[in-house]
């Protein structure tokens, strides 16, 4: 029954990012429908779950070779969340005098999104290292469900902010992101 406790306390902590990229997208696109919320919802739920379970195979299989990679992490992060909170904040720039909403967020800007704000979870699958491959599925699920969880309402709440906001949303959408791969960039050193 740890691996519960653990799955909710890590599910929780990992999806901080994930939420403030999904409020980013709510502010971005005020009139999204439900299925997309629930997309985008997804396609964080799965890459938190997947970048843990990767660490776990890590550590499991290739330890020897995953360290060098940890120390890219902060860059490949701060690059994706940088290029898409710029493009994000450069849009909303040219478009500022205008109230109609933003272009909505395209699948495979989400797909760089998720990775992005999941590639320090790789890091995780060492704090889930001990488990035996069945533990350590359910406690990736249960960060998944959590991720899901908490991104729905991080696109529910930006949609609200958004319809408020109007033209000014792209603008505050990639600030937010910049400001999520500085933060992990920055977090590393420390």
């Amino acid at each position: 029954m740890d691996f519960l406790f653990t799955g909710i306390a890590l599910g929780a902590g990992l999806a901080m990012d994930a939420f403030s990229v999904s409020l980013a997208n709510g502010l971005n696109e005020p009139r999204m429908k439900a299925e997309k919320m629930c997309g985008i919802a997804g396609i964080f739920a799965f890459f938190q779950a997947l970048m843990p379970l990767i660490g776990w195979f890590c550590v499991h299989t290739i330890a020897q070779y995953f360290a060098w990679f940890e120390a890219l992490i902060p860059w490949i992060a701060l690059g994706l969340l940088g290029y898409i909170g710029g493009k994000m904040l450069y849009e909303g720039i040219q478009n500022k005098d205008s109230d109609a909403e933003q272009p909505a967020v395209g699948f495979a800007a989400l797909l760089v999104q998720g990775v992005a704000t999941s590639i320090d979870a790789l890091s995780t699958g060492f704090t889930i290292s001990d488990y035996d491959l069945m533990k350590a599925l359910k406690t990736v699920l249960v960060i998944a469900a959590m991720t899901f969880v908490i991104c729905v309402v991080g696109v529910a709440v930006g949609k609200k902010a958004g319809t408020k906001l109007a033209g000014k949303a792209s603008i505050l959408g990639g600030v937010i992101l910049i400001g999520i791969g500085l933060y992990i960039f920055i977090g590393s050193w420390f």
